[in-house]
């Protein structure tokens, strides 16, 4: 069997040591390979057009002078097949996670993530999946709804509580691991059930509740008191 090509990673961060610190990382991990790596938006753009430096994620600091790592995923992702994007940020940059989230990054990570961590990230966001770091959860959901009034109806998630009603109680354990920012694999472990029936039920809640993305997911559950850890209501 022919084995699986590495996943193309390219880093966008506008300190050095955050991205050689990645790099040394990344470049010790078998089925992963940095194509490239820049400290800035428009150096980013620029790069990515470029066939050698075509990546599959790209981990991008939220916070750069000049084009910001925000304007840059929103650049980026209107681009014909755009890689997925996994925002690094601190917990100083609550004034951005939103616009990060309206901008359609894929995935969240604390920027002094640990290695697993930050592995399993990557991973996730070029399967598909959109991982939250954990300790990142509370604090989107409060700059959410510190901004919630002059949101667009587009941008929130509207379900109410009579709106889970529709799902199922697989659906509900789904949406409140969602809510603890696990990925599909780890659901997949958490309920002992296949990786493709956890992405079949995620689908379906993301219908169901008319959320935009994962992301927004995390944050309904969150605001509905589903993810304290516990067996999903049903």
């Amino acid at each position: 069997m022919r084995p699986a090509e590495p996943i193309r990673v390219f880093l966008v961060d506008d300190q050095e040591l955050v991205r050689a610190g990645f790099a040394m990382i990344l470049s010790a991990t078998p089925d992963l390979r940095v194509v490239g790596s820049v400290g800035g938006g428009q150096a980013a753009l620029e790069a990515l057009r470029q066939p050698e430096h075509r990546a599959d994620v790209v981990l991008m600091d939220i916070r750069m002078p000049g084009l910001d790592g925000v304007e840059t995923t929103r650049r980026l992702l209107a681009g014909e097949d755009p890689p997925r994007v996994v925002m690094l940020t601190t917990f100083e940059s609550d004034d951005l996670l939103v616009a990060a989230l309206r901008a359609g990054a894929s995935g969240y990570l604390v920027k002094d993530a640990g290695p697993a961590e930050l592995l399993s990230a990557i991973r996730a966001a070029a399967a598909g999946d959109s991982p939250v770091s954990p300790r990142l959860v509370r604090r989107l959901i409060d700059s959410f709804v510190l901004v919630a009034p002059a949101a667009s109806p587009g941008d929130r998630p509207s379900a109410a509580p009579s709106t889970l009603a529709r799902l199922t109680v697989r659906e509900r354990e789904i949406l409140a691991a969602i809510g603890l920012g696990l990925t599909n694999v780890e659901i997949a472990a958490r309920l002992h059930v296949a990786e493709s029936t956890v992405k079949t039920h995620v689908g379906s809640v993301l219908r169901k509740l008319e959320v935009r993305d994962r992301v927004q997911a995390v944050i309904l559950a969150q605001t509905l008191g589903l993810a304290d850890g516990s067996r999903a209501p049903g």
